[in-house]
Order: C-alpha cells, then structure tokens, then sequence
C-alpha cells in the first residue's frame, strides 16, 4: 500500500499529505466498513475515539492491539474482530492518525 501511495504522489495525482495517506490505508485495510470520521457506525467514530484516549500516554500501544486482536465492552457489546492482515506499522499509523481527529 505504501508503494503504491508513493508510486500516487510521485505521478501527482495524491499529495504527500499524511493524513490522506492514513484514511487511504483506512479504507484499503475495511476499516472504514464499521467506522467513519464523524460518525457511528458498527463502531465509534474516529473522532469519538480520539476524544476518550485524549491524553492517555499508552493510547497508540493500547489501540494498535486492538485493532490487531479485536476486543469488545469498551464500547457497547457489539465486537470489534480481530485484523490480522493489519501489520504493526500499519495499525500504528491508523491509530495516530485516529487519534489527530477532533
């Protein structure tokens, strides 16, 4: 997916910014089936969740995990699956990128 991000921006056609590449690996990792910027879906919002770990100093570590593993109660009884085709780079990125939302 990086490649091909970069492959994008060197042709022009995406811009370098980190945030676009971020939602782009969103989308291509399903994420965004249950989840959207600003608003509830199967699952919080992106924005929902960047608000209850909001200075929370183990948040990237907390979410990278459960984005990888799934896990369910946090947010209601509906489970949040396990992502095993999302690496650890991967979920990191998505997670930091989650948690800039306001």
């Amino acid at each position: 997916m990086k490649a091909l991000v970069a492959a994008a921006v060197a042709a022009g056609l995406l811009t370098a910014s980190p945030a676009f590449a971020t939602e782009a690996l969103a989308k291509a990792k399903n994420c965004m089936a249950c989840h959207a910027v600003d608003k509830k879906l199967v699952g919080p919002s992106y924005k929902e969740v960047a608000a209850k770990y909001a200075g929370q100093a183990d948040a990237v570590a907390t979410l990278a995990t459960k984005v990888q593993k799934g896990g369910v109660g946090v947010w209601g009884k509906v489970p949040m699956p396990p992502n095993a085709q999302v690496n650890d780079a991967d979920a990191k990125a998505l997670v930091e990128w989650i948690l800039t939302l306001k």
